[in-house]
């Protein structure tokens, strides 16, 4: 049984990894600016900003995992990166980050999804931050971490059915054989919390996608 703690469990990332590490027997505490709404069973609620390096290192004493299931863009995580990996270096903590799909690459040798005309503008905020948390995290020697990037289509707006299959990759985009780059929540989380447990991804980024 692993101790894991969640930043941003109340969001739809975060809730599908908890609940995955939940139904798995691990120790699960969800960390939040407002407690007063949570409400996930087998879960211990906290309060906690990640802005506060005090209270960070306060909530991850004795964890083996923490999570950042966070917007990149507010607050700009990578201005706080180099904190959280020394005080997770320090904790003997894991530093798991969900990141983003803009930043993988849609071919060997290709563009970044986010460098392709498609790319919608609206998503390139928070991309353009994700991948920025990403290469500040790759340029850092500091600390144990894994970054993982989903599919291109991913999110609360198309949750999927889960299956308990996916695959993984690297830099690329992951695509079945019709050229779709796709992963559910639940499938998504499935791969989050298989790496927490097997620990095969160490101060680097994977991708998951069917």
């Amino acid at each position: 049984m692993a101790k894991v703690v969640i930043y941003g469990i109340t969001g739809f990332t975060g809730g599908n990894i908890a609940r995955e590490a939940i139904a798995r027997g691990h120790e699960v505490t969800g960390v939040a600016r407002n407690t007063a709404d949570f409400n996930l069973p087998g879960a211990t609620a906290t309060s906690g900003d990640i802005s506060d390096l005090a209270n960070f290192k306060a909530n991850i004493a004795g964890s083996d995992v923490v999570v950042l299931a966070l917007r990149h863009s507010s607050p700009r995580i990578v201005d706080l990166i180099s904190d959280l990996l020394a005080a997770t270096a320090a904790a003997g903590t894991r530093l798991a980050v969900v990141g983003g799909a803009g930043s993988l690459y849609v071919s060997e040798g290709g563009p970044r999804l986010i460098d392709t005309p498609e790319f919608p503008d609206a998503y390139k905020p928070e991309a353009s931050a994700a991948l920025e948390t990403l290469l500040a995290m790759e340029a850092s020697s500091v600390g144990d971490w894994f970054y993982v990037s989903p599919a291109a289509l991913y999110g609360s707006f198309a949750p999927g059915t889960r299956t308990g299959s996916y695959r993984l990759g690297g830099n690329v985009l992951v695509s079945d054989a019709e050229g779709k780059s796709v992963i559910g929540g639940e499938d998504y989380a499935i791969a989050f919390v298989d790496e927490i447990e097997k620990k095969e991804h160490h101060n680097q980024r994977f991708t998951v996608g069917y």
